[in-house]
């Protein structure tokens, strides 16, 4: 018979529109973790399972509408909760019932910033979606890292070049290739789910005294050891 684990885990997001400084951050946090002798789960969406990643050059590669064609924004959507589905499956609810912290690049909040503003489809049809698929699984705590537009991107941009660098060409450029207005309605999603959520969702970004990647860091470890200890997991 298995024992039950000492905590139900938990499910931390970080989400944030292309070159947040997310990778940075999930990397920093999951050091101090470990140093503490919690060894976080890490998990990319999409991604971060075999199906997953398929389904992640597909999304993100900027040939890929070269050889199948345009991505419509209704198919854009079912991918990338088709990847997220198998991300619960597989990765997400057998690490909470094990106790284990989840440290997760991407989670619903992208879809809705990304294919429910930025793609015009809405935030309504994008959560309900999140509810039939995933069965409105929510994240305990949502790290919101939110630069200015024009920041965001050309740290993408320049990520994406080391990107193709390392990786014979290929590149994660597709939705790096919309123009400002498209970020400017991500930008504008995301800040709209932030002040919707206040209490799962905190926003780190201009304004609000975290602008050094060391004082972004800082403030991560804070508001994570308070939710982890709410949670009744020691760090």
């Amino acid at each position: 018979m298995s024992t039950a684990p000492a905590s139900p885990g938990a499910f931390i997001t970080f989400d944030g529109p292309d070159g947040s400084g997310k990778t940075t951050q999930i990397k920093r946090l999951a050091d101090w973790l470990r140093e503490r002798g919690t060894e976080p789960v890490l998990l990319r969406q999409p991604g971060g399972t075999p199906l997953g990643e398929r389904i992640r050059s597909i999304l993100l590669d900027s040939r890929s509408e070269q050889s199948l064609g345009e991505i419509a924004p209704l198919t854009e959507l079912a991918l990338m909760f088709a990847d997220r589905a198998q991300s619960i499956r597989q990765v997400i609810q057998p690490a909470l019932a094990e106790g284990k912290v989840i440290l997760c690049d991407r989670y619903t909040d992208s879809s809705e910033a990304y294919q429910g503003a930025g793609r015009g489809l809405g935030t309504d049809r994008v959560l309900a979606v999140h509810r039939a698929i995933c069965d409105d699984l929510q994240p305990s705590l949502t790290v919101l890292l939110l630069p200015d537009v024009d920041q965001a991107l050309k740290r993408a941009r320049r990520r994406n070049e080391r990107f193709k660098q390392q990786n014979n060409g290929a590149d994660e450029n597709r939705f790096e290739a919309e123009g400002e207005a498209f970020y400017r309605r991500v930008h504008d999603a995301y800040t709209a789910i932030a002040k919707r959520e206040p209490q799962r969702v905190v926003l780190i970004g201009p304004g609000t005294g975290d602008d050094s990647i060391e004082a972004i860091a800082a403030r991560v470890r804070q508001v994570v050891e308070q939710r982890l200890v709410a949670a009744g997991i020691r760090v």
